[in-house]
């Protein structure tokens, strides 16, 4: 019999289990600076009846959850281990984005986090600026040729030698626009100042028009895992570029911010 999805919050009743349900709320009975309850209390406000409460709350002081003095029941130090599970679970892009919320209302423009996923860049967020800036609506999930974008060069920059490789083999560097690099020879040595410098600017490449700066995330081993960027309009009157853009440097900082944060996590997966 096959299972029914998963995406729902919806319970299905075959596969919902009201024992643990209990349990969860027993345990949750503590918050709010709850430290001692007795088994009315407990009761209460997990919304059972007193004889569940009381087996729960015996099977939680034997599993070593919870302690009991004789009259108060109270939480002990293991049920961290469940908070650690969810901590060791969560994702870089989890923990990047309200840093990367904050990076777009501060600049007003618009801000992405990708991964390099074969020849392409995969938007794990995404966050339009009130400005249209591209000809193209790009959402969580689409998939953008890595050659053409910033955050694509910054993940291409970062691949070992034999990975680069491995990319150009199998790559098809079509012209995105008419600014578009497809030359590979040009584009390698393109990925060289990026490796070299830290950060990719595109400019009309992807969009005619789109200006995008993009920084590397690593991982607290120095891996890189990610890239984010900012996404502005062109203009032939700006003549601040490079090093010298103001996005580069707030773009830098939330880069940071993000690693700084999830350096202090146990365990950081890219995902």
């Amino acid at each position: 019999m096959p299972m029914p999805p998963l995406s729902s919050n919806a319970p299905h009743p075959e596969e919902f289990v009201s024992s643990l349900a209990r349990g969860l709320a027993v345990i949750e009975a503590f918050g709010n600076g709850q430290e001692a309850l007795t088994l009315s209390e407990v009761a209460r406000r997990a919304d059972i009846s007193r004889a569940a409460a009381r087996r729960l709350l015996r099977t939680l002081v034997t599993l070593g959850y919870s302690a009991f003095d004789g009259k108060n029941f109270s939480l002990r130090p293991r049920v961290l281990a469940l908070g650690f599970a969810y901590l060791s679970s969560v994702s870089v892009w989890d923990v990047a984005r309200p840093f990367l919320e904050e990076l777009v209302r501060d600049t007003g423009e618009s801000g992405s986090a990708a991964v390099l996923d074969g020849t392409d860049i995969v938007h794990v967020i995404r966050m339009p600026s009130a400005r249209r800036l591209m000809s193209i609506t790009v959402k969580v999930g689409d998939r953008l040729p890595a050659h053409a974008s910033a955050m694509g060069r910054v993940l291409l920059a970062a691949l070992p030698k034999a990975d680069l490789d491995a990319y150009f083999a199998r790559a098809r560097l079509d012209a995105i626009t008419r600014l578009t690099v497809t030359d590979p020879r040009a584009l390698r040595k393109i990925l060289a100042g990026v490796r070299a410098q830290g950060w990719a600017e595109v400019d009309g490449e992807l969009d005619i028009g789109l200006r995008a700066m993009a920084a590397p995330v690593t991982s607290r081993d120095g891996q890189v895992v990610g890239a984010i960027a900012l996404s502005t309009l062109s203009s032939a009157k700006e003549s601040r570029r490079g090093a010298t853009h103001p996005l580069l440097a707030p773009l830098q900082r939330c880069a940071k911010s993000i690693e700084d944060a999830a350096a202090r996590l146990p365990r950081l997966p890219a995902r």
